[in-house]
C-alpha cells in the first residue's frame, strides 16, 4: 500500500499526483483499510467500471443493508440520506432512467445553447465588478455566483431566496468526503432539513402558479403520469443545484490557479482566445474537481486476478485516471492545446454528468470574460485549499488587476 496516499495529509491535498503515481505502479486495485474500500487508479479500469452494470451507486434496489453486509445509516442522519438517496445520482434503473429522462430535456445541447446569452452577460457583469474593485476573491465574486445564479434561474428559485443555496450545498456536500466528522454530518443533516422544507414550499407555490422553469416542468410531468414523487422532485432539485455549481466553482478556481502557476500557458491563452474550448478540457483534466467516485459491488468481479466480492466498495480515482501516462502524453504537463484528451472529470456510463454542456458553457464564459476584461490579472496571495479530498477546490483565490 502506498504510504503517501493519505487524504488527511496537507501534503497530499496540496498535490495528490505523486501518491497517484505510486498507486498506479502498485497495481490495478489496492485495498485501503482506513475507509474499507478498494482503490482503482488506472484510467482504463475506471472508465470500464463506470460502465459495468455489476456495480451500482446504490445496492438497496437489490439488497437490504443486512443482506449486503452493511450497517444501516445512523437514524440521526436520516434527513440527509432521504434527500440524497432519492436523487438520480444515487439511484439505479429503472428509477434512475425514469428521472433522468425527465430532467435531460432541460440539459440538451440545444436547450443549453439558448442560455448562452444569459450566461455570458452574467459572467461579464461579475468580472466587470471584480475589475472595477481592482481585484478580490475570484471564488466569491465570480466562480460561485455565476453557476449558482444559472442553475437557480433554471430551477425557478426567486432571486431573493438564493442567499442560503450555496451554504446549504456546501454543508450537504461535506457528507461526500471520506469518513466525515460528526460535526460535518450534523451540518449536512441540518442543511438537508432546511433545504427540503424550502423546496416543498416552493413546489406548493409552483403547483398553484406554474412558471416557465424546471420545477414547474417536473411538476407538470408528474401530473401527466410520469410518476415523479414529491421526494424525488425535492431530491432532484437539490442534486441539480449542488452538482450544477459545485464542480464548476472548483474547476474555475483550480483552473485559474493552474494558469497562474504556468505563466507561459496563460500567456498563450491570452494571445489566442480560440484556445478556450481546449483549455477548459485540459484544466478539468489537470486539476480534477471531483477526485473520487464510489461504486458498490453488486456481484462478484475480478480485477487483474483479484476477486472483489459482493458488498465491497470501489473508490474510482478520477484524479489519478486523468494523470495516467498510459492515456495522456506527459500528463503532469499543463498543455492547453492538448487534443487527445479523454478525461473522465464528468464521469461516464449512465451517471455521466447531465449538466456537462452547461458546465462547459459557464467555464468558457467566465474564462473569456476574465481574459477580455482583465488581461493582466495576477495572483495576489497564496490560496488555501479546502480541507476535503473528494471535492477538490479552494477556499478563496485572491487576485489583483495590475
Amino acid at each position: 500500500m502506498s504510504a503517501t496516499f493519505d487524504p488527511a495529509s496537507p501534503d497530499f491535498l496540496a498535490d495528490p499526483c505523486p501518491a497517484y503515481a505510486e498507486l498506479r505502479a502498485w497495481g490495478r486495485v489496492i485495498r485501503y483499510e482506513p475507509t474499507n474500500q478498494w482503490l482503482v487508479p488506472h484510467h482504463a479500469d475506471v472508465s470500464a467500471l463506470l460502465r459495468d452494470r455489476r456495480l451500482g451507486r446504490t445496492y438497496q434496489h437489490r439488497y437490504s443493508h443486512e443482506e449486503f453486509g452493511r450497517t444501516p445509516p445512523s437514524p440521526e442522519h436520516e434527513p440527509f440520506h432521504t434527500l440524497n438517496d432519492h436523487g438520480m445520482l444515487d439511484l439505479e434503473p429503472p428509477d434512475h432512467t425514469r428521472i433522468r429522462r425527465l430532467v435531460a430535456k432541460a440539459f440538451t445541447p440545444r436547450t443549453v445553447e439558448r442560455l448562452r446569452g444569459y450566461v455570458e452577460e452574467l459572467a461579464d457583469t461579475l468580472v466587470a465588478g471584480l475589475v472595477a474593485r481592482g481585484g478580490g476573491d475570484l471564488v466569491a465574486e465570480v466562480a460561485e455566483p455565476l453557476p449558482v445564479a444559472v442553475i437557480a434561474e433554471m430551477l425557478g428559485i426567486p432571486e431573493g431566496d438564493r442567499a442560503p443555496l450555496r451554504p446549504w450545498s456546501a454543508d450537504i456536500c461535506g457528507m461526500y468526503e471520506l469518513n466525515p466528522a460528526p460535526e460535518v454530518a450534523a451540518r449536512a443533516v441540518r442543511a438537508s432539513e432546511e433545504f427540503s422544507a424550502y423546496l416543498r414550499e416552493l413546489i406548493a407555490a409552483r403547483r398553484a402558479d406554474p412558471r416557465d422553469d424546471l420545477i414547474s416542468a417536473l411538476i407538470a410531468a408528474h401530473d401527466e403520469g410520469d410518476r415523479l414523487t414529491e421526494q424525488e422532485l425535492v431530491s432532484t432539485a437539490v442534486l441539480l443545484l449542488n452538482a450544477g455549481h459545485e464542480a464548476t466553482v472548483n474547476a474555475t478556481a483550480n483552473g485559474w490557479l493552474a494558469l497562474f502557476r504556468h505563466p507561459a500557458q496563460l500567456a498563450a491563452l491570452r494571445a489566442d482566445h480560440a484556445l478556450i474550448p481546449s483549455a477548459v478540457e485540459e484544466l478539468l483534466r489537470y486539476d480534477t474537481p471531483l477526485q473520487l467516485f464510489e461504486r458498490w459491488v453488486l456481484d462478484d468481479i475480478e480485477i487483474d486476478g483479484t476477486r472483489i466480492p459482493r458488498g465491497a466498495e470501489l473508490a474510482l480515482l478520477f484524479g489519478s485516471a486523468n494523470h495516467d501516462p498510459a492515456v495522456f502524453d506527459h500528463p503532469a504537463r499543463l498543455d492547453l492545446t492538448r487534443r487527445d484528451n479523454p478525461h473522465i472529470s464528468f464521469s461516464a456510463g449512465i451517471h455521466y454528468c447531465i449538466g456537462a454542456p452547461l458546465a462547459r458553457l459557464e467555464l468558457a464564459a467566465s474564462t473569456r470574460a476574465l481574459l477580455t476584461r482583465s488581461p493582466t490579472l495576477t495572483l495576489a496571495a497564496e490560496p488555501r485549499r479546502k480541507p476535503g479530498f473528494v471535492l477538490r477546490g479552494l477556499n478563496e483565490l485572491e487576485v489583483s488587476v495590475v
